[in-house]
């Protein structure tokens, strides 16, 4: 049976508990609960809180057996499954920390994904670690050389014997999870974040940034491992005694169109998505798809989790106008793991804002000068930059420069944020959380971003800028250019840059997928870009073409620009010399391989 939208009697409680356990005692008094659909769109398991209390206690007194310490550590490989959900709760009850590991095999295949389990179990130090029967072999590889309490598949788990005694349950202070980042600069950090921070962010986003009332339910496919699929709909909706309804990410990336059926059947009003996954699900709808959807009851389609390009939402919002989809439903917004969740929204109800400003300005003195976007066509370079909406009140922000001094209004630093939703810091790992976190309670983002008129615009990662002859250039700016070329995908595009070969300087660097064969048609989309990039910027660049699915994502399906730079000097590396002629004023350095 589904799980109603409705709790019937039971008040709507906006996460004002003290901790989760609290929380899913109370939404286990209504009828809600959560909905598990499969790559056909059909409803396969469902479970009221009141059935996932139950269930979650009896494996908690199961995991109490183990003679796990309380606090200790259990890995979860996260598929979108009803065992995650269960386990998840389970270790509230028994006060353990669940950690939720990737559900994904990218480049690199077997082996990779099993030395990144490995490498992520013993970094959280987890004394038992879950995997449903479709991962444990990876899970037992992963594992084979550790001494675990207990490994294996859900139905190991249920197997044990139950312990006497009461649970022991956690305090606000307790650790409820440990959230590893997606890992697109640097090795994934394990984020601590405590029962009373969770629950601050998520009364904070039910009461100002989404307004939750008692129609809505949510709606999604995102990764169970990323904090958005962990908190925004599996804490999130229990927390506030909403119902949800789950399609599994690989289904959702194999049929984008499940996802829009999923929230048309279900009279979804929230979900929540990166730009890429709007671009992808429109692209898999035709008109007659559309006209069969029903999305009026949507009114938040949150976009976040990569910077945001204005013109995929478009191209979705008018593609499923027939569907009732209303523009104004999208909700930029910015958030973190750091910050548990969410950082700051757009106001409800308001239609996307772009901010036109002069990119030589940025460029030059990160200053977010405005233009009028008649001015482009005037020759003028134009920066198009979404706005993110306003802080969620518990936060306190300062933009810095790189020496920590706070910065005016319309001045691109790096954003610093204060408040209850902020890490206690990284697991095990008190170098980084100082670099991270100062005395006082502030943490560095790393992310570069201006304010204006109390509005938060992001332009980037500080560590993904590019420095050619003291410009700062996004690599945005420069993928954008690529991406505009026809037969250049959304997700085809990484720019970075590296050293030249003789090391006195560093150029930039434009990987490309490429489904083209035809070499002189190749050969064609190389020089195209180094033009649009000459004229547009002033500077050469180096262009490599490379197969479909060649860039690295990270576990978020974000692009990982700093894996992407590692693999293209691993090829330059090992590519054969060419030899050394001087180049023609006229030509860019340029390199392509099939």
């Amino acid at each position: 049976m589904q799980a109603t939208g409705s709790s019937h009697d039971l008040a709507l409680r906006k996460a004002d508990f003290s901790t989760l356990c609290e929380a899913l005692d109370y939404a286990a008094q209504g009828t809600t609960g959560v909905n598990f659909h499969n790559a056909r769109g059909e409803l396969y398991a469902s479970s009221t809180y009141a059935e996932l209390r139950a269930e979650a206690m009896v494996l908690a007194r199961r995991l109490m057996g183990l003679g796990i310490e309380r606090g200790g550590r259990v890995a979860l490989v996260a598929e979108t499954s009803p065992h995650f959900v269960r386990f998840f709760w389970a270790c509230q009850y028994a006060g353990l920390v669940p950690v939720p590991l990737p559900a994904t095999i990218q480049i690199g295949g077997h082996a990779a994904y099993v030395a990144q389990l490995a490498q992520l179990i013993r970094n959280c130090g987890a004394s038992a670690a879950m995997a449903t029967p479709e991962w444990v072999d990876f899970l037992r590889e992963a594992v084979a050389d550790m001494d675990l309490a207990c490994a294996g598949t859900p139905e190991t788990f249920d197997a044990l014997p139950e312990a006497a005694g009461d649970l022991p349950g956690v305090t606000p202070e307790s650790t409820a999870y440990i959230q590893y980042t997606s890992g697109s600069t640097r090795f994934p950090r394990g984020v601590v974040i405590d029962q009373k921070t969770v629950l601050a962010n998520i009364r904070d986003m039910a009461e100002n940034g989404l307004k939750l009332h008692e129609g809505d339910r949510f709606s999604s496919w995102l990764p169970f491992y990323h904090d958005m699929g962990l908190v925004a709909f599996i804490i999130m909706p229990m927390a506030t005694q909403r119902s949800v309804d789950f399609l599994g990410t690989h289904d959702f990336a194999m049929r984008p169109r499940k996802w829009l059926e999923m929230m048309s059947a279900n009279r979804a009003t929230i979900t929540s998505a990166p730009p890429f996954a709007y671009e992808l699900a429109v692209m898999r709808v035709r008109e007659r798809d559309a006209e069969g959807l029903d999305l009026s009851a949507l009114r938040v389609a949150c976009v976040g989790a990569e910077m945001i390009n204005p013109e995929p939402l478009e191209r979705f919002a008018e593609v499923l106008a027939p569907a009732g989809f209303r523009k104004s439903a999208f909700l930029p917004c910015y958030g973190m793991a750091e910050c548990s969740l969410a950082i700051s929204f757009l106001p409800l109800d308001e239609e996307l804002r772009i901010d036109h400003i002069d990119s030589d300005a940025m460029q030059r003195d990160g200053i977010a000068r405005p233009l009028d976007p008649a001015q482009a066509a005037s020759g003028q370079r134009v920066a198009r930059y979404v706005d993110c909406g306003t802080l969620l009140p518990t936060f306190e922000i300062e933009i810095r420069d790189e020496s920590g001094r706070p910065l005016p209004e319309r001045q691109a630093g790096i954003i610093h944020l204060r408040g209850p939703s902020v890490m206690s810091g990284y697991f095990q790992d008190p170098e980084m959380s100082r670099e991270a976190l100062s005395a006082d309670g502030w943490l560095n983002t790393g992310d570069i971003g201006y304010l204006a008129g109390g509005r938060l615009f992001l332009t980037g990662r500080k560590k993904d800028m590019i420095i050619i002859h003291g410009r700062n250039i996004w690599p945005q700016d420069l993928e954008d250019l690529a991406k505009s070329n026809p037969g250049v995908g959304y997700n085809d595009v990484a720019a970075f840059s590296v050293p030249s070969e003789d090391g006195r300087h560093e150029e930039a660097v434009i990987v490309v997928q490429c489904r083209e064969r035809d070499e002189i048609r190749r050969a064609r989309l190389v020089k195209t870009i180094i033009g649009m990039v000459r004229s547009e910027f002033g500077i050469d660049c180096r262009v490599e073409l490379v197969p479909p699915r060649t860039l690295p994502r990270t576990s978020s399906g974000k692009l990982s620009r700093a894996r992407a730079r590692l693999d293209h000097i691993a090829r330059r590396q090992t590519a054969a010399p060419a030899p050394a002629r001087p180049a023609p004023a006229d030509e860019a350095p340029v390199r392509y391989i099939a």
